[in-house]
């Protein structure tokens, strides 16, 4: 977490010149955001030049948020009731806005670099069109989400349309960055809504429906629909409290506490639940497939006009998709509460508990998928050497794939000839290597393995046709306890380099990862989502953000996620490269604050701190 911090400081040299040109840009983009109607609405955009007031007096705005009054209890239900997006499309619109603004910034400064002046040798005339632009710089990425929830069935865009809150004055009261802040935990509320709506549906629409039930044994809907109401009371609950919160006041104080509450204390209904998510996917592939009555009642039930389109698939899938986006919307407000405030440490700690809910949800389809994996591997092997147990409850599949073995000197005239090439088969273990042949009967004969800390890889340079796609590989020491070389060749750019990067994780890259140093990495958002087809690939969700690692002249990017650090292999065309180096820095920035919790001489200075408080004592 030191390289983290390095990283972060040398992000805050590179955006230090344009700070004061962007926060001009952030105070003006408060009040005119895409699709909002409040865009005009005086105060928005409300700085201490206009309100002095406010920066001399900080008992003005105690005084003034003492006179608002609460949002009617009825008045918020029929709020919520009217929200009339399901959440699959609340969150789908929301992150493709996102990803909008982001191309927005992104043209924004390719105008710049093809020739137009900066802002420091513009004319006023300029400033005033750029500051008219749509565009907004990162910290505001996740402030239009709010607004995607308009719709015929919706009076309203963001907090600051409601109309208690413009009848109120908070609007000429708050500073544009407390007012982002109320946006950022206003989505949560509404999202949380459109959330408990969606699942709803599920119970009331399908599970209990009665031509269902009589067509699946108990069993069967069980493992289909697993605790989904267990997951729904909480849901619900969860969603009363933040309801009492926004009631308490419209200037809602934090939501932080509540989700760190139930994080803690409620949310294991999510890991019981997304555990399931192989057997349930599993079943619902099979009574697709083998029950006819059941398929034909599934597509009768999904072209109800209240499921909106949707399968009941994106149904079942729902509250996976919840507990990792609840993570990102706290991000979103830990960005934007100030730091070292109470309100930071309340958001920290809840991101810090939603990690671990997620990382167990993980878990838990991982365990499930592995164990089964790895049994059917197990079945598969035969020994030629030492038999060596595969499974383990702290083993797991890395990559697996066919790769062919070259023989003789590498000067050889010979090489062009076939028998030369002959195939090998990898299986990589998270812990060891096995290299097999392939034989009858889907069957594989072990004649090599080395634990994977004991690998080393060699790219060759480019030597003709022949050698392409070729690198080496170092067994330092094999089954027979000696050194061993292989020369293995790929079938493509970069199925070699995806083979090196999971046999010598550690090995330098063509570009280093923000963990590593790098002050300015780049940087790509994604724009389609992709569902891992191996081991070694990474989902991605749209607007995901992604340090690039490495990259092959075929289309696959090697790429560190930054929200959550997990690495991967994906199709470079799902996603889009950022190319404004401000957003790039705010982006590593906003990722060293949201994991410097995490950073272990933060926790030994902190424990040191205690200890020396106890010895005074």
């Amino acid at each position: 977490m030191e390289l983290l911090a390095a990283a972060f400081n040398a992000a805050c040299a590179v955006d230090h010149d344009s700070s004061t040109s962007e926060s001009d840009t952030r105070d003006s983009a408060a009040g005119h955001l895409p699709g909002s109607e409040s865009s005009s609405t005086p105060g928005n955009g409300a700085t201490p030049e206009e309100f002095p007031a406010l920066a001399d007096s900080p008992t003005t705005l105690t005084e003034a948020l003492q006179m608002i009054h609460p949002i009617p209890a009825d008045s918020w239900r029929n709020l919520i009731e009217q929200i009339g997006l399901l959440y699959q499309e609340y969150r789908d619109k929301s992150t493709l806005q996102e990803i909008e603004t982001r191309r927005q910034q992104d043209a924004e400064i390719q105008g710049s670099a093809d020739g137009c002046p900066s802002s420091e040798e513009a004319p006023e005339e300029d400033d005033r069109e750029e500051e008219e632009e749509p565009a907004s710089p990162p910290e505001r990425k996740a402030l239009p989400q709010i607004c995607l929830l308009s719709n015929p069935h919706s009076r309203f865009n963001l907090w600051q349309d409601l109309p208690e809150i413009q009848s109120s004055g908070v609007l000429d009261i708050l500073q544009p960055e407390e007012i982002r802040l109320q946006e950022a935990m206003f989505e949560l509320i509404t999202s949380e809504a459109s959330y408990y709506k969606s699942l709803n549906l599920l119970v009331s629409h399908f599970m209990e429906n009665e031509r269902l039930k009589k067509i699946l044994h108990p069993s069967e809907a069980h493992i289909l629909f697993s605790n989904v109401l267990d997951v729904m009371a909480v849901s619900e609950r969860f969603l009363l409290e933040l309801e009492r919160r926004m009631e308490e006041n419209i200037v809602i104080s934090d939501v932080c506490d509540i989700v760190y509450h139930y994080a803690a204390d409620h949310f294991s209904v999510y890991i019981t639940y997304v555990s399931n998510q192989t057997y349930q996917e599993r079943t619902y592939k099979q009574l697709l497939q083998e029950k006819a009555a059941f398929r034909e009642l599934i597509a009768q039930l999904e072209l109800d006009p209240k499921c909106r389109g949707l399968p009941l698939s994106s149904f079942l899938i729902l509250p996976f998709q919840r507990i990792t986006r609840l993570k990102l919307l706290v991000q979103n407000i830990l960005k934007r509460v100030e730091e070292r405030s109470e309100r930071e440490g309340t958001a920290l700690d809840a991101h810090k508990e939603l990690e671990l809910v997620v990382k167990a949800c993980n878990e838990g389809v991982r365990k499930m998928s592995r164990t089964e994996q790895m049994i059917s591997i197990q079945k598969k092997m035969e020994f030629k050497i030492k038999s060596v147990p595969i499974i383990s409850h702290s083993r797991w599949l890395l990559k697996q794939g066919e790769l062919q073995q070259m023989s003789g000197p590498k000067t050889s005239r010979t090489l062009r000839t076939k028998k030369l090439f002959r195939e090998i088969y990898l299986f990589l273990f998270n812990d060891l290597l096995v290299i097999c042949r392939q034989i009858p009967g889907d069957k594989y004969q072990v004649f090599d393995s080395a634990p994977r800390g004991l690998l080393r890889v060699e790219e060759l340079e480019d030597q003709g046709q022949t050698l392409a796609n070729v690198f080496i590989l170092r067994l330092l020491e094999n089954s027979d306890d000696r050194e061993a070389t292989y020369m293995l060749k790929a079938s493509s750019q970069s199925e070699m380099k995806r083979w090196m990067t999971s046999l010598a994780p550690n090995r330098r890259t063509k570009f280093v990862s923000f963990t590593s140093r790098l002050l300015d990495c780049p940087q790509v958002q994604c724009v389609h989502p992709y569902v891992a087809q191996q081991p070694d690939e990474l989902t991605l969700e749209l607007a995901d953000i992604l340090n690039i690692l490495d990259k092959t002249e075929d289309g696959w990017i090697f790429g560190e996620r930054l929200h959550d650090q997990e690495r991967g292999w994906f199709p470079s065309n799902m996603t889009e490269e950022i190319l404004n180096p401000k957003i790039r820095s705010q982006n590593l920035k906003e990722c060293f604050r949201v994991h410097k919790m995490d950073d272990p001489q933060r926790s030994q200075n902190k424990d040191r701190r205690k200890l020396g408080s106890r010895n005074r004592q």
